[in-house]
């Protein structure tokens, strides 16, 4: 029989790395939960859903709040993901192959279009803007990297929402199309779809253009495309956004613009192994 192995032996301490560090795996739940999550969840839910009690959760989420991976809401006392969380899944996204190659050709692409681009993945709620690239004559936009795109009020939402299915999150996209026709009753805007068929029109003709459209919606006196990237199972991997003022941004279908897009975006789909049908 082997005589005991001495706690502060190599072999030990093998053991040690193997085994982990287990209340990092637990605290871990709370997170996975909160990114599975559609809102900002009470401490009861959460801790719930993560398998432990309240107070063995709380203890986690004061660590986490220090380090700013989770923000609890002062007054609905609800806690969501915090701004740590954001840049650690944004840094994870931008080193994606199709993310790094698409930001490897833009400044081409830069070049061809003149206009701020800008990169869109299907995030947790939505389509994300992972990265940003601005024109030296680009116009005053209130967006930032990972600010999520509404489905039908923007280029890249618009182009998310015909070509999503492609990525098997179809079904995420309809109750945020319902949740946004809702609104757009509410306020009673009419330069929105306000209807079904209003939104599968939109689509459709997204879906025929192979491009995300939008003139003076989501932003006053700015316009945009979206085009959809493949990879080689034909998922939607990420949108590429090019947009600026409506002054100078050529909007046409035909314009050099929508052809530059489209041209990059065919490209960079077929260097990922996607073919058409």
């Amino acid at each position: 029989m082997a005589p005991p192995t001495p706690i502060d032996s190599p072999l030990a301490e093998e053991g040690k790395e193997r085994a982990g560090i287990q209340s990092v795996e637990v605290g871990f739940a709370l997170l996975d939960v909160l990114a599975q999550a559609p809102g900002p969840l009470m401490l009861r839910d959460l801790a719930l859903a993560a398998g432990m009690s309240a107070a063995k959760a709380h203890r986690y989420l004061v660590s986490f709040q220090r380090l700013g991976l989770v923000v609890q809401d002062s007054t609905s006392t609800r806690y969501e993901l915090g701004p740590a969380t954001l840049r650690l899944g944004l840094a994870t996204l931008s080193r994606l192959d199709a993310v790094k190659m698409a930001r490897e050709r833009l400044p081409a692409l830069m070049e061809a279009i003149g206009h701020t681009l800008a990169l869109a993945v299907w995030g947790n709620h939505g389509p994300t803007l992972v990265h940003w690239q601005e024109s030296p004559m680009a116009a005053s936009v209130n967006l930032r990297l990972g600010d999520v795109m509404p489905l039908l009020s923007s280029a890249t939402g618009r182009c998310f929402a015909a070509f999503v299915g492609h990525g098997g999150s179809a079904d995420k996209a309809l109750p945020m199309i319902e949740a946004e026709l809702a609104l757009t009753r509410k306020l009673g805007r009419s330069d929105l779809p306000g209807t079904a068929a209003q939104v599968k029109a939109i689509l459709k003709e997204t879906r025929e253009q192979g491009l995300g459209r939008v003139v003076n919606v989501l932003l006053p006196g700015i316009s945009g495309f979206c085009a959809p990237v493949f990879d080689a199972d034909g998922h939607l991997a990420l949108g590429v956004v090019a947009l600026g003022s409506s002054a100078t941004f050529n909007a046409e279908w035909t314009g050099p613009a929508a052809q530059a897009l489209r041209h990059f975006a065919m490209q960079l789909s077929a260097d990922l192994g996607w073919q058409a049908a």
